[in-house]
């Protein structure tokens, strides 16, 4: 399948020296290093003869290997960092020399930041997202938020781009590549095991291996429960039987090895008084309902946890498709003490944009009223619905409704 981050990673080898590929295990990094073609050579540091090459004498191998190298789990060998950044600076004016992924963004990331700032272009990828799966990644969505389009703009230019069954499907299954691909519930359920397991004992192990398995597998277990709530970390705690910056640290793991997604609060240029805890997602909607047990769609459509499961999807399309493109933004969610909620809020070059997510098609305008206070005190230029309608529609001068399908 066509991935949006193709695009972006040409765009970025042309900026920088080095670019690195950040994601969890089994989301595609390795196979979008290998559409680089020749005469790019690819080195994986899970190959014992590779590390053997590469670990031996870094400089060296860099020396001989001066362009065109890409890198896998290049975060399973720490030494690499400071040998790349002499091997950068001796050409610092040649862009598009070395690609390294990695899929534990907390010693990748402290190793680039200590090592390569300002060398290096990073691009967070994600299991496939709903526009991926169904090859219909033109949609202008991001284009037009970006370009600051108007409410008008939105209901005119957007139109669904996939059968809401296939929405459904995607939404239940995921969208890790190898269950996706096959399409079978039963190698599904296995596959999905298997990875929360190697996760565990694998990832989790090797980065922190003073880590409480049986308390970490127990808060792993949780996390289907808490996807989509407001994040107290006391209650967790107490639940767990740790303490409380235990349960942090552990909120701290699965965020920084990209299973959760933490969308912290928006507290800016606040009129209200808002509820300053966190809230979270798991970030495949088909691992949270392998957590939740959910055996098929009309379970899930029947659970108590659906309408979170269908926020945290929407969350994810959209960061999906705004990391695709390498927009610079930031995301919140808002919640004022006496209740009034807006599911996410984005903040970037395109401004200040709040986004209510509903699954019904047709929305009661009371429901909006959060949404539209928000849009009111802060003088957004927009805000958007998502629900499941069968197409965009304009509600007011300043909401607008997009259907999932048209994202």
């Amino acid at each position: 399948m066509k991935r949006t981050y193709k695009q972006l990673l040409q765009q970025y080898l042309d900026y920088f020296p080095c670019v690195a590929l950040l994601g969890p295990r089994q989301c595609g990094k390795t196979t979008l290093l290998h559409t680089l073609g020749d005469p790019w050579k690819i080195f994986d540091l899970e190959r014992g003869s590779d590390f053997q090459v590469i670990s031996r004498d870094p400089d060296l191998f860099l020396r001989l290997n001066p362009t065109q190298v890409a890198i896998d789990e290049a975060q399973l060998f720490p030494q690499l960092f400071p040998a790349l950044r002499v091997a950068i600076d001796q050409q610092r004016d040649r862009p598009g020399r070395f690609v390294i992924t990695g899929s534990s963004s907390p010693a990748l990331l402290r190793a680039v930041s200590e090592s390569l700032a300002g060398r290096i272009g990073i691009i967070e990828m994600a299991p496939f997202s709903f526009a991926e799966v169904n090859g219909r990644m033109d949609s202008p969505f991001c284009e037009l938020l970006a370009g600051r389009a108007s409410p008008a703009d939105f209901a005119a230019q957007l139109t669904p781009r996939a059968d809401l069954t296939v929405a459904h499907e995607y939404w239940f299954g995921g969208g890790y590549p190898e269950p996706w691909l096959k399409k079978e519930g039963r190698f599904r359920a296995v596959w999905m095991d298997q990875y929360v397991r190697t996760y565990l004992y694998r990832d989790v192990a090797s980065l922190f291996p003073g880590l409480d398995q049986n308390r970490f597998q127990l808060f792993i277990q949780f996390l289907g429960n808490l996807s989509g709530t407001i994040i107290n970390y006391s209650e967790v705690a107490r639940a767990l039987g740790v303490s409380q910056p235990t349960a942090r640290d552990y909120f701290e793991i699965a965020h920084g090895t990209f299973l959760w997604r933490r969308l912290p609060a928006f507290e800016k240029d606040a009129v209200k008084r808002v509820v300053k805890h966190p809230r979270g997602y798991l970030r495949d909607s088909g691992l949270l309902h392998h957590l939740l047990r959910l055996p098929d769609l009309d379970a899930l459509l029947s659970h108590p946890a659906m309408g979170r499961s269908w926020e945290g999807l929407v969350i994810e399309e959209i960061l999906r498709a705004l990391n695709g493109r390498g927009l610079n933004f930031d995301y919140y969610y808002y919640r004022t003490g006496g209740g009034a909620e807006v599911d996410l809020v984005l903040e970037g070059e395109f401004g200040l944009v709040p986004v209510e997510i509903k699954y019904q098609q047709a929305v009661p305008f009371q429901q909006l009223r959060a949404l539209r206070d928000f849009v009111a005190e802060r003088g957004c230029r927009l805000g958007i619905v998502v629900n499941n309608d069968e197409r965009a529609r304009q509600y007011d001068e300043k909401l607008v409704g997009v259907p999932f399908t048209c994202l």
